[in-house]
């Protein structure tokens, strides 16, 4: 399913936009601990715990997809070493909602040469 790109926030929604997280169990807790963590009428919630030796590649681009097709999230966090097994997907991934956040994590320091966004933002400046 992919995404189109045509979410209005230009309107506001009732209850707000959520941000949506896929991280690791810390990054979860912590964002959970901060208030982000939701669960909609249909139990559906706006994260998605991973852990690479046990979370197939395939759960973490269909959580993904989930996040990027709700209409009610507007900015979705991924811890950037996550963010590098689903690096196709995320290539392919050109909506500017919700936008698309390569994160830190505890164990893994944020690489700017990795993140697709900012390579993304330097292609358009024609500063890569």
């Amino acid at each position: 399913m992919a995404s189109t790109g045509k979410k209005n926030l230009s309107k506001s929604r009732p209850g707000g936009y959520l941000i949506a997280v896929i991280g690791d169990a810390d990054t979860v807790a912590g964002f959970l601990m901060a208030g982000v963590g939701e669960r909609d009428g249909k139990k559906d919630v706006n994260y998605f715990e991973v852990d690479l030796k046990d979370t197939p590649v395939p759960a973490i681009e269909d959580a993904f997809k989930r996040f990027t097709d709700r209409e009610d999230i507007a900015i979705v966090l991924i811890n950037q070493y996550i963010a590098n097994e689903i690096r196709p997907v995320l290539a392919k991934f050109s909506a500017p909602v919700p936008a698309v956040l390569e994160i830190p994590s505890k164990e893994h320091p944020y690489d700017a040469t990795k993140d697709s966004i900012l390579q993304r933002v330097r292609n358009m400046l024609g500063t890569s």
